[in-house]
């Protein structure tokens, strides 16, 4: 019995261990599998390859076991070395797969940097904020990802989190937050609003958005910061609750996405991957809590 059917046996364990439930597991891996025959019916059809198709060795593990392997990784974030002694792999060879499944998992999720891909109908509000995760000291440029806030060396990402509208009738089910956006990695230092301003996203006509002090100028929502020596009236402190209040489902949709441990420990792997990593993480985040 393969490691993923063994799994899904146990659904309770299989959603620890992955983030996913089975039956979301069941619909990923069909979408997975669908991009992967036309991934390999490209690659087969290059110009200039020698190699027939089909030559080769085949794969250690079947696609279903390579996915459950990269979906552990992702919620454990554990050392490949792990992984392979669980898989029955070696460990350069649990790299190589997962460094193929990545792609595809962002060309199903298809989580946009600047544009919200949702109609204005169907967006109550925009919420945004930005989330930095600390990251191995690099050999350069070691100031620029230094965060003064976290003390460490920092990478960090603008998330836009969406409450979609209620749909009308009777038995409707409660608004569910989704991950509308996640703009490209930047380094520790780089100050909220200037990720906003470098982002760029396109927010849709009519659309009210809010965020913290940090987007202070932009034109969306935000609290009022409290003047230099003096202090705040009482209906400005009401207003701050109100919108703390309402501001509050961005942190709830960024702690979400941390449940995938890869998204919220210190970051090991190479900088360069780290938004197709988060992007990835967000669409995981929307298949379990938006769908």
């Amino acid at each position: 019995m393969t490691p993923s059917a063994r799994l899904l046996k146990q659904p309770e364990t299989f959603r620890r261990l992955t983030g996913l439930t089975p039956v979301a597991f069941d619909r990923l891996l069909t979408d997975v599998t669908a991009a992967w025959e036309a991934a390999q019916a490209r690659r087969g059809q290059r110009k200039g390859r020698k190699r027939r198709i089909g030559a080769g060795p085949p794969f250690a593990l079947a696609l279903a076991d390579r996915l459950l392997m990269l979906l552990i990784y992702y919620r454990t974030y554990v050392p490949h070395a792990f992984l392979g002694f669980l898989f029955g792999i070696d460990d350069s060879t649990v790299c190589r797969s997962n460094r193929r499944i990545e792609p595809l998992l962002a060309g199903v999720f298809r989580i946009p940097e600047r544009k919200v891909e949702l109609s204005p109908d169907e967006i109550r509000e925009l919420f945004f904020d930005a989330t930095e995760r600390p990251t191995n000291r690099p050999e350069r440029g070691q100031k620029a990802y230094y965060s003064g806030k976290k003390k460490r060396h920092t990478i960090k990402h603008q998330v836009v989190v969406v409450r979609k509208k209620k749909t009308p009738g009777r038995g409707q089910k409660p608004r569910r937050l989704r991950i509308a956006c996640v703009s490209k990695s930047f380094a520790g230092s780089a100050h909220d609003k200037r990720v906003y301003d470098r982002a760029g996203v396109v927010i849709p006509a009519g659309v009210p958005a809010c965020g913290d002090t940090a987007y202070l100028g932009t034109g969306m929502e935000t609290p009022t910061r409290k003047p230099r020596g003096k202090e705040l009236t009482g209906r400005q402190k009401r207003g701050n609750r109100r919108v703390s209040r309402r501001r509050i489902v961005v942190e709830h949709g960024i702690g979400k996405m941390k449940i995938w441990r890869i998204a919220a420990d210190k970051y090991r792997n190479p900088r360069r991957r780290h938004t197709l990593m988060f992007k990835n993480v967000a669409g995981l985040h929307n298949r379990m809590f938006a769908a």
